[in-house]
């Protein structure tokens, strides 16, 4: 029987979080308790000021088409924030708003890269770096990160893999799963390979920028010669608790961002404008929830890797930064996904196995203390009581 599908969309991918999550919910149907430590989503409430601001722009008529690349007012307050934080300058023109950051990774692949293309990227990493690589027909070139190295870059072995058919190369840092960092030196040592490259770009995916609990935030766009090479990728997800409002945006040469706002145009129209409003009021209003939530998580990493690191055939480095850790469960001598459907059905607890974010995360799950600290030390007991069953 012939198929109605495009040969492409066998190369698309998935987020397994996802995934599990339905899993889990449909245990919990079933009368199960299950603590979830699989989702990458803070469990805080968006803060009151932002609320406030968005109901505000609803009474005001923030329900209509607003421009495709975002509201002025908004691009407006994304530049300053950029030009403040990342130590460039920034104007309105080079800011594209999306419903969401993932559009911002799609839109740029999408318009720069050609079937062969080679794109490389972070593994273990975000997984829909690779399912859009392939999905376009590029290939992709992983840029595997160790434990050894805190999961940071190594950056010989990545200067090596620069090639003539590199179109771009994606940088995640602070990085999902691991939580690494890069330094300095790491991105200096990128920037000097490919700084005279006109065929090439740098996407740069920050969204963790703001949850770091050691050291400075490093952005490769901040280096002599390189803001109009690279695609700053953020979004308010994260930082300000507000996954389901999906609002998210990139920074690039106006040239780039034309393009981009063509293929929101192609796709989303827009961006929600009362969403947009409450976006303007999270950079321009208090930190103060942003910081509680942030110091909050801190103390959530100590007793979760401290935990981790007293079972028994767990290993666990500490991250700097994100709400994630990802500890090596060789030992366990269990495949990963294995580990992570025994102890979503044995011990209640939902996590995700490395290979979620690309094959060298075999080995390793991956566990968002995005959850409250009774129910991490209660998920750490229960882990600990079914590998006791082996």
């Amino acid at each position: 029987m012939a198929s109605i599908y495009a040969g492409r969309m066998q190369e698309l991918g998935t987020e397994t979080a996802f995934e599990v999550l339905a899993k889990a919910k449909a245990l919990e149907r079933q009368g199960r308790e299950i603590i979830h430590l699989e989702i990458g989503e803070p469990d805080f409430d968006t803060p009151e000021n932002i609320r406030e601001a968005a109901i505000k722009a609803l009474n005001a008529g923030y329900t209509h088409y607003v421009p495709a690349a975002g509201i002025p007012e908004f691009r407006q307050a994304i530049a300053e924030h950029i030009s403040k934080t990342r130590k460039i300058s920034v104007n309105p023109e080079e800011v594209v708003v999306t419903p969401g950051a993932k559009p911002i990774i799609f839109f740029c692949i999408l318009a720069c890269v050609e079937v062969g293309d080679e794109v490389m990227y972070p593994n273990p990493g975000f997984p829909i770096y690779e399912s859009m690589i392939n999905f376009i027909g590029g290939k992709p070139v992983p840029m595997q990160l160790k434990v050894e190295n805190n999961f940071a870059l190594d950056t010989t072995d990545i200067v090596d893999k620069i090639s003539p058919k590199t179109k771009i190369i994606v940088l995640n840092f602070p990085e999902n799963p691991t939580g690494g960092v890069l330094t300095k030196d790491n991105i200096e040592a990128i920037a000097d390979k490919i700084r005279d490259r006109d065929d090439l770009i740098v996407i740069s995916d920050e969204v963790y920028s703001r949850i770091l609990y050691e050291g400075e935030h490093q952005s490769i766009a901040s280096l002599p010669g390189m803001k109009d090479k690279t695609v700053i990728i953020d979004g308010f997800s994260k930082t300000y608790a507000m996954t389901g409002w999906r609002l998210g945006y990139g920074v690039m040469r106006k040239d780039l961002a034309a393009k981009i706002t063509q293929l929101m145009i192609n796709s989303n129209s827009c961006t929600c404008a009362f969403s947009q409003m409450a976006g303007i009021e999270g950079l321009r209003g208090p930190q103060d929830e942003v910081k509680k939530m942030v110091e909050e998580f801190k103390r959530r990493r100590e007793i979760i890797v401290s935990g981790l690191n007293g079972i028994d055939g767990m290993s666990c480095k500490k991250p700097q930064a994100t709400f994630y850790v990802f500890p090596n469960v060789k030992n366990l001598n269990m495949d990963s996904v294995k580990l992570q459907n025994f102890l979503l059905n044995k011990a209640g607890v939902a996590t995700l196995s490395g290979t979620s974010f690309g094959r060298f995360g075999d080995g390793y799950l991956r566990f968002s203390f995005a959850n409250s600290i009774p129910n991490i030390e209660k998920a750490l007991n229960r882990i600990e009581e079914a590998l006791e069953t082996l």
